[in-house]
């Protein structure tokens, strides 16, 4: 059906105004005329509700987040289909993404990055004990609102343990810029591959750029198994240095137990409510690459030089984690 501002669906969610345009749906500023408040409306775009894999993951992101209540997690009120168009309904969340943030300001000072860190790492752990794995936290699903206020968003490629893979072999979900070592050599998210994505996060909000990046996708997921993670600058703290640290330790039985425990952590430590003006500096002065979501997508050629799938042997068995052992303390 032909999607535009004045369309009602479900006989209550009128569509109002564009907020933004993904490869798989549109996103819609709405109201709802029964209850009379505004919405936000995850449309489906044609093509996707046709495949059937990303109609799955849409109805997953339906489930899992709609039985999270957390003020940290945009709440989810309801999901449809109209003449073949699927629709998610959610809270409209007033506010920017984190990655507009850092796009226009480069790095952010450690004080304020432990705010943002630490209630994102709630509200994980919120979705975690639930059993519910986000596995594609990064900063454009991370709306900032006044007062530095997290709402974690799209639980598009999220699992709970009920539900069975939507992987299909040799391939990955989530954003390989982002993407844990587990999750690239092909191995189930868990808790730990959330948080690793939090070390990335807080990686590129002290230094200005991501850790690892490359020509494509898969390379980039490469280099999160067999590359050692670049030196922070000398300005950044002990503390954050080592929160860092710990959060992309390639094997996750090392790294925090929880988001709770990563929380506890991070209310724990001081940092600096000021911008280190030398770590400000060592910014680079051309954007990083942008962001390549591989979840669900067959690997594309770039140029003549054919995308590699990830095969399972890419790393040194020192660096293959095993997140489906428990982790002995």
């Amino acid at each position: 059906m032909s999607i535009h501002a004045g369309t009602t669906l479900g006989g209550r969610y009128v569509l109002r105004s564009l907020l933004a345009v993904g490869g798989m749906g549109e996103v819609w500023r709405g109201e709802d005329s029964e209850l009379g408040r505004p919405v936000a409306v995850k449309v489906l775009k044609e093509h996707a509700a046709a495949n059937e894999t990303f109609l799955k993951r849409f109805r997953n992101e339906a489930r899992n987040a709609a039985g999270l209540i957390d003020d940290r997690i945009a709440q989810v009120f309801d999901y449809g289909d109209q003449e073949h168009t699927a629709y998610l309904v959610m809270e409209l969340v007033e506010g920017e993404p984190l990655s507009t943030i850092i796009e226009r300001e480069r790095t952010l000072p450690e004080a304020r990055i432990g705010t943002i860190l630490a209630q994102t790492a709630r509200g994980l752990d919120v979705a975690h004990r639930a059993g519910v794995m986000h596995r594609d936290v990064k900063p454009g699903n991370l709306i900032i609102r006044e007062g530095d206020l997290v709402k974690i968003t799209d639980f598009g490629v999220s699992r709970s343990h009920d539900q069975t893979t939507l992987t299909q072999t040799g391939m990955v979900m989530g954003t390989a810029q982002y993407l844990a070592p587990e999750m690239a050599l092909g191995k189930p998210a868990t808790a730990a591959s959330d948080l690793y994505a939090l070390g990335i996060i807080a990686y590129e909000c002290v230094v200005g750029k991501r850790p690892f990046t490359a020509a494509t996708a898969v390379d980039i997921a490469i280099a999160h198994v067999n590359e050692d993670v670049p030196a922070l600058p000398a300005s950044v703290s002990p503390a954050m240095a080592g929160l860092i640290t710990d959060l992309l330790e390639k094997n996750p039985r090392k790294r925090p137990r929880s988001g709770a425990e990563l929380a506890e952590r991070i209310e724990s430590m001081t940092l600096s409510p000021s911008l280190n003006t030398a770590t400000a500096a060592s910014a680079p002065s051309t954007p990083s690459a942008p962001s390549a979501d591989t979840s669900g997508e067959q690997p594309r050629s770039r140029g003549n030089v054919p995308q590699r799938r990830m095969p399972p042997t890419i790393a040194p068995k020192s660096f293959r984690p095993r997140p489906d052992v428990s982790r002995g303390r």
